[in-house]
C-alpha cells in the first residue's frame, strides 16, 4: 500500500525533495539556520496567497472550456435546426414578406463576406421590420410543414443547451405558436380582416427571430466550419433557385 501511495505521488515527492535539497544548499552557503528557518515561514506564510491565486486561474480557465462546450453543443443544436427545419421554412415565410425583393439581396451570403458583411445584414433586419401579407400565400402548405415538424421542434425545446440561449428558445416559442395558430383553423378560405392580421403578425414574429438567427449561423459557420459554410451558401435559402453543384 506504502508502495503504490509513492509511486501515485513521485511528483509530490520529487518537488518535497528538491525543495529540501535547496534549503539545504541554502543553509551551507549562508551558515546561518535562523535565516533559513525565517525565509522558510515566511514563505509558508505567503503558500495560502499563492494557493488562491492558482484556484483563481484554475477555476477561470475551467469556467472558459466548460462554456466553449456549451457553445459548441448549442452550434451544433443550432446546425441541427437548421438543416432539418430553418432553411426550408425560412424560404417558406420569405414568400410572405412585402418587401422580398429587397430583403433578399441583403442576405445573399458568399465566401467574400467578412465580420462587417455579418453585421451590416443584422443592422438591416433590425431596421427594416418585415411588412407580411399572408394573402394570396398557401398557408396550408406551411402549416402542413410546421406539423410535419412538431416532433422535432418540440424535442429542441427539451435540450438543455438552448437553455443557455434565450434568442434560439424564443424563436422555437415563435414558429410553434405560429403553428398553432394554424393548425386550429380547419380553413383559411374567408378569413375575417383581424385574423389575417393576426396571422401575419405571428409570421412576423417569426420570420424577425429566424431570420437573425440564420445569419448568425451562417457567420458562425464562416468561422469555424468553412466546408459547411461552402455548402450553406449554395444552398442559400434567399437565392430563388439554390444549387449545390460548384461551377
Amino acid at each position: 500500500m506504502l508502495i503504490r501511495l509513492l509511486k501515485e505521488n513521485r511528483a509530490i515527492l520529487s518537488f518535497a525533495f528538491l525543495s529540501f535539497l535547496l534549503y539545504l544548499l541554502d543553509y551551507f552557503y549562508l551558515g546561518n539556520s535562523r535565516e533559513v528557518v525565517s525565509g522558510f515561514l515566511g514563505n509558508l506564510a505567503f503558500l495560502p496567497v499563492y494557493v488562491i491565486f492558482i484556484m483563481l486561474i484554475v477555476e477561470q480557465k475551467m469556467r472558459e472550456r466548460e462554456l466553449h462546450t456549451i457553445k459548441n453543443k448549442l452550434n451544433m443544436v443550432i446546425g441541427v435546426f437548421f438543416s432539418e427545419v430553418g432553411n426550408g421554412l425560412l424560404k417558406e415565410l420569405s414568400a410572405y414578406v412585402v418587401m422580398c425583393d429587397k430583403l433578399k439581396p441583403q442576405l445573399q451570403v458568399n465566401d467574400r463576406w467578412k465580420d462587417q458583411d455579418f453585421q451590416n445584414a443584422l443592422s438591416f433586419l433590425k431596421a427594416n421590420e418585415p411588412q407580411i401579407d399572408c394573402e394570396g400565400c398557401n398557408k396550408e402548405a406551411l402549416k402542413a410543414l410546421l406539423i410535419s415538424k412538431r416532433g422535432f421542434l418540440v424535442g429542441l425545446l427539451e435540450n438543455q443547451n438552448l437553455l443557455e440561449h434565450d434568442q434560439i428558445t424564443e424563436m422555437l416559442w415563435a414558429i410553434l405558436h405560429l403553428l398553432e395558430e394554424l393548425e386550429v383553423r380547419e380553413s383559411f378560405d374567408d378569413l375575417p380582416k383581424n385574423d389575417i392580421a393576426h396571422i401575419n403578425n405571428d409570421i412576423k414574429r417569426a420570420f424577425g427571430y429566424l431570420s437573425r438567427e440564420w445569419v448568425l449561423y451562417m457567420k458562425h459557420l464562416k468561422q469555424d466550419y468553412p466546408y459547411l459554410f461552402s455548402l450553406a451558401v449554395r444552398m442559400n435559402p434567399m437565392l430563388d433557385k439554390p444549387d449545390p453543384h460548384i461551377y
